[in-house]
Parts: structure tokens; C-alpha cells; sequence
């Protein structure tokens, strides 16, 4: 698959207004050949899905650094699910929740929660991108 027809939604979930991470990820990504539509800041998850639907997306990538990704990403998978979205891709990064968790123990809970993969504070968007590369078999 062509890069340039890889379409990614990109927001910050809930009631998170934190912009500047939202800014660099959409650049990183559009830089790297993917068609990106960012959503900004505080996006429900109706609001990611039906972007999603509207625009054939291959992915959703979700940012939350206020703490509360885990009340706010419970439940996207299903509603994906519901949505016809069973193949779509799901990202989340950041700061996921409130307190201080061990990284393995984070990312588990949202593997379990239907996500493809986890993305602890401070990661590179190069990683984000090589993921994207790798799992929707694009040749490097």
C-alpha cells in the first residue's frame, strides 16, 4: 500500500485541550506521506469515528496527556467495531493515566481495551510512523 493513500485521524480524546503534541504529530505524519485529517483538540469519540467513516481512514491515532485516556479511550474498539470500522488501526499515546503506573502495566490495560498499540509520554513520532509502516505492510 501506497503511503499517500494511508489516511490517519488524528485528535486529542476527551476533555484535553493540550494542542502542542496534536501540532508535531500532524506534521511528523503529513511529512512522512500519510493524508492526515487532525481533529484537534477535545474530540469525542463519535466525532473520530465518524471522521474515520467519512474518509475510508486506515487509522486513528489518539493523544491524551491529561491523565484521563483510560475513562476516555474505554469502549472506542466497539464502537469502531459497530461502526464498520472491525480492521481500522488504533493508536493511543501520552499521558494515559493519573498517577504514577508502570508503562507495561498501562499498555496492557489498553491492548485489552482493543487498541493496537500503546505509546507511553516523550515517544518519538519516527516510532509512531515505523509502526504505521510495519503494520499496514508498507515497504520502508
Amino acid at each position: 500500500m501506497e503511503m499517500d493513500r494511508i489516511t490517519l485521524i488524528l485528535g486529542v480524546i476527551g476533555a484535553d485541550v493540550h494542542a502542542v503534541g496534536n501540532k508535531i504529530l500532524e506534521y511528523a505524519f503529513s511529512e512522512a506521506g500519510f493524508n492526515v485529517i487532525n481533529l484537534g483538540v477535545m474530540v469525542s469519540q463519535e466525532e473520530f469515528i465518524e471522521a474515520a467513516v467519512e474518509t475510508n481512514a486506515s487509522l486513528i491515532v489518539v493523544s491524551s496527556l491529561y491523565g484521563h485516556g483510560e475513562i476516555d479511550c474505554r469502549g472506542l474498539r466497539e464502537k469502531c467495531d459497530e461502526a464498520g470500522l472491525k480492521n481500522i488501526l488504533l493508536y493511543v499515546g501520552g499521558n494515559l493515566v493519573v498517577g504514577k503506573s508502570d508503562f507495561s502495566d498501562v499498555e496492557k490495560k489498553f491492548l485489552a481495551m482493543g487498541y493496537s498499540r500503546v505509546y507511553p509520554p516523550g515517544t518519538s513520532p519516527e516510532k509512531c510512523i515505523e509502526d504505521i509502516k510495519k503494520d499496514m505492510a508498507i515497504e520502508a
